[in-house]
């Protein structure tokens, strides 16, 4: 038979904290940043550009067949290079550097030289995923509304 145990505390009036039993510490850590390499050291900075512009363009059309926010980590030596977030759920759609705005739908940790050859079509997404080459996190199956949005830009 099991046995109920309360685990909550039992806290008598007195019992906080006393006068100078804790000690001051200094400033916080700086939260992680992305790496400091410029955009233009990256072959995505264009990619993202065009992209953003192909989004401008057909974006209304975009959001009603997507709707969900995407946010793409994109790595150099296993960290986290930079950040962009495609929109296809507010307005007519977005494109920019930094993380989303709004709470992504999906999240995808992807080195710089597999997501190019990803968008370039020289990869199969799916694959590269079960291989273990990107990550993803959230709402897995929205990737594959990104991968048509990718297929469409690459038409464009």
């Amino acid at each position: 038979m099991w046995k109920r145990i309360d685990h909550q505390l039992k806290i008598k009036a007195g019992d906080g904290p006393q006068a100078g039993q804790f000690k001051e510490l200094g400033p916080g850590r700086e939260p992680a940043m992305p790496h400091p390499l410029s955009p233009s050291e990256f072959h995505t900075v264009p990619v993202f550009e065009d992209i953003s512009q192909h989004i401008k363009e057909v974006g209304d059309q975009l959001v009603k067949k997507v709707n969900a926010i995407f946010q793409l980590d994109i790595t150099k030596d296993g960290k986290t290079a930079h950040q962009w977030t495609i929109d296809l759920k507010n307005g007519s759609g977005d494109t920019y550097l930094g993380p989303a705005r709004l709470p992504a739908d999906t999240v995808f940790t992807i080195p710089e030289p597999v997501f190019m050859e990803l968008i370039l079509g020289k990869m199969n997404p799916q694959k590269a995923f079960l291989a273990g080459k990107f990550k993803v996190s959230g709402k897995v199956l929205l990737g594959q509304k990104l991968e048509r949005v990718f297929k469409d830009w690459a038409k464009w």
